[in-house]
């Protein structure tokens, strides 16, 4: 090899920032390119569970978290017309014992400046329209819109639900629409906190459609996320404007808490887009290349593991790279073997939660809210949306199942 070895990242969003930092700490070389011409999230929560945070920790950004982050007293299912209580789970005082980690909720942005506040410039590209992968002997060549070509040991696509690494390793597969539609919208808060906005996790569940609400931003604003199924297409996109009265319309006759947060909504900063799937993969890697995040496995936000899963996939795979050296298949597989069934777990338990949160007949939600009941007797710590075995996870304890996994592969 006459140079170094070195990843290429394609895409600089929540997974390939993660990725990069996680390569930094273990000093393996790498380059990011990212389409927009700076870092950027859009003004949206989210909600890292136990799991992304032990994963956090590991990447040394522990103290970055506690500064942007806030602890929600408990995770609360409540009725969309009454109010009245589903389950509470507690949280704040019970996460870190029960799980090892603690549940905080982030503003997206902030979760990716302390994720990349350590990438130098030399070491990223902005600007760069990915077209495609090609394939070299001992290693890949990521091809952009300028021309342009990047030669690495290993390309990485962390370039969303449309990927185009994705693409040209397997070909034309596009998402499909699933009969939903999301609003998001932030609130700021003068006085915390709100009088009509507890300080949890809240999962407001009605007929086809449920909403969830937490503070972020310390406290200094309030997270909301609206999602309701719906006949008509609507486009995939987080730049999508809305409307206070669009989304006021879309709850009419839901709870008067709801609707006054409804009301203090921004319509400059309220999005709407369109939930697409894809149907979990056999394999992401060929020859020198593999993908990670929603390029991988876009899931539907149901059990608020989007950004999670994208953290975890970068700290395994470069626990991977370190472990198996310059071995890409050995570290491929078994980066592969540690997060595909996982992955594809929560995806296909990401659309269930999707159908029991919407339920609409009598019968189903007495059976689903008493289930909910017996779960909350049975144990109080027990996470009323059944996410116990996501958040039990731990990504960096992964080196102990790569030489058992290599073996057994």
């Amino acid at each position: 090899m006459t140079r170094p070895f070195r990843v290429a990242i394609i895409g600089g969003g929540i997974g390939g920032v993660a990725l990069a930092r996680a390569l930094q700490l273990q000093g393996i070389d790498f380059h990011l390119f990212e389409r927009a011409q700076a870092f950027g999230e859009i003004g949206a929560g989210v909600q890292m569970t136990p799991n992304a945070v032990k994963t956090l920790k590991a990447l040394k950004v522990e103290d970055g978290l506690r500064r942007i982050g806030f602890l929600p007293e408990a995770m609360v299912g409540r009725n969309w017309e009454t109010g009245s209580e589903l389950f509470r789970t507690p949280l704040k005082d019970s996460c870190l014992e029960v799980y090892g980690a603690e549940f905080f909720h982030v503003h997206r942005a902030d979760l990716h400046a302390i994720l990349s506040e350590n990438i130098a410039p030399h070491q990223v590209t902005f600007g760069a329209h990915c077209t495609g992968v090609a394939q070299s002997t001992g290693s890949a060549i990521a091809m952009f819109a300028d021309g342009t070509r990047f030669e690495a040991d290993l390309v990485v696509g962390a370039d969303g639900i449309h990927s185009a690494v994705r693409g040209a390793l397997w070909g034309e597969d596009k998402p499909q629409f699933t009969g939903h539609m999301c609003w998001r919208a932030l609130v700021p808060v003068e006085e915390h906190p709100l009088p009509f906005v507890s300080p949890d996790a809240a999962f407001w569940m009605g007929p086809k459609a449920h909403v969830v609400t937490y503070y972020v931003k310390g406290g200094k604003a309030v997270n909301i996320v609206a999602v309701a199924e719906t006949e008509d297409w609507v486009k995939e996109s987080w730049t999508e404007h809305s409307s206070t009265e669009e989304l006021m319309q879309a709850y009419t006759g839901w709870h008067s808490n709801l609707i006054e947060l409804f009301k203090r909504t921004d319509p400059s900063q309220t999005y709407k887009w369109g939930l697409f799937d894809h149907d979990p993969m056999d394999r992401w890697s060929v020859g020198h290349a593999t993908l990670l995040g929603d390029a991988a496995h876009p899931m539907l936000p149901f059990l608020s593991q989007g950004a999670a899963m994208a953290i975890e996939d970068g700290y395994v795979l470069a626990e991977a790279l370190a472990h198996f050296a310059t071995d890409i298949p050995a570290a491929l597989e078994a980066y592969e073997t540690e997060r595909r069934p996982r992955t594809s777990q929560v995806q296909l338990q990401a659309r269930e939660r999707g159908r029991t949160y919407h339920l609409s007949s009598p019968e189903e939600l007495r059976k689903r809210d008493l289930a909910y009941q017996q779960e909350q007797a049975n144990n109080p710590n027990a996470v009323g949306i059944r996410a116990e075995w996501i958040y039990e996870y731990d990504a960096t304890t992964c080196r102990e199942r790569f030489d058992t996994q290599t073996l057994t592969a």
